[in-house]
């Protein structure tokens, strides 16, 4: 349950654009956790520059209107005062630290791969997209301040080091990884269409809330034509995310 002084939590999207999945998996993520939970939440658009750790997502929380920013974070801190349920509590150490794999191997590897994919291969397409609420001349500018900034990120994360090849091949190991978790996930899981969960479990885990972000991430993407197409290449994961889209954000616009 939500308290009275923690309520209406805001989450702030960078998007205007309401009924609609956005393109940074990490919002998604967010989402999907406070829906697991079954916690209320409103959405706000938001910029960077008004984030408090400089990034989406970030919530509003309380009467006072506190800010907290980084998705782990306030998912960590929503738990912490009860506001949310910790997914993971049933898990044994082992299936923790299974969990713990997952959302790393998508947050820490995927991600950066995808940010090159958008920023260094699309940039146009991505400069109009995640910068569609900003005038043109500052769109430019913020544009060119932004790419370069994710540039020197991922040469000094080692994604901008790797060729073309190299990243293709990653990003492909990576996808093929997860769809055969979620096969045998849904080969254990329910079949009478319900969700079926990333650890084959009878509910949703944080590693739940991670995958799904970014395969509904990459699906809405039109910066990342090449990681849509993987993830299109398997069923089994492209069903993971239409099933939880289904139960859980039936007033989301579904990717094509």
């Amino acid at each position: 349950m939500t308290s009275p002084d923690q309520s209406p939590l805001v989450v702030y999207r960078g998007s205007g654009k309401t009924g609609a999945f956005v393109w940074s998996p990490f919002v998604t993520k967010l989402e999907a956790r406070l829906r697991f939970a079954g916690v209320p939440y409103k959405v706000g658009t938001g910029s960077p520059a008004s984030a408090p750790r400089g990034k989406i997502p970030y919530v509003e929380i309380g009467s006072a209107g506190e800010q907290l920013g980084d998705s782990a974070l306030i998912i960590q801190r929503l738990v912490d005062d009860g506001t949310a349920t910790d997914l993971n509590a049933r898990l044994s150490p082992a299936q923790r630290a299974h969990d713990l794999a997952i959302r790393a191997l998508l947050e820490d590897k995927v991600y950066f791969y995808t940010a090159r994919e958008k920023w260094c291969d699309n940039y146009a397409i991505m400069r109009a997209g995640a910068l569609a609420a900003v005038p043109w001349p500052a769109q430019w500018l913020v544009g060119l301040l932004a790419h370069r900034g994710v540039a020197r990120t991922l040469d000094g994360q080692g994604a901008g080091r790797l060729t073309d090849d190299e990243v293709a091949a990653a990003k492909a190991e990576v996808w093929e990884g997860v769809d055969a978790l979620l096969g045998e996930a849904r080969r254990a899981g329910a079949g009478d269409g319900a969700p079926f969960w990333v650890l084959g479990g009878a509910g949703p885990t944080e590693a739940d809330a991670t995958v799904f972000g970014f395969v509904a991430g990459s699906l809405v993407c039109e910066a990342a034509p090449t990681t849509a197409k993987i993830v299109r290449s398997y069923p089994v994961v492209v069903e993971y995310a239409e099933r939880i889209h289904q139960k859980f954000f039936p007033d989301y616009e579904k990717w094509d």
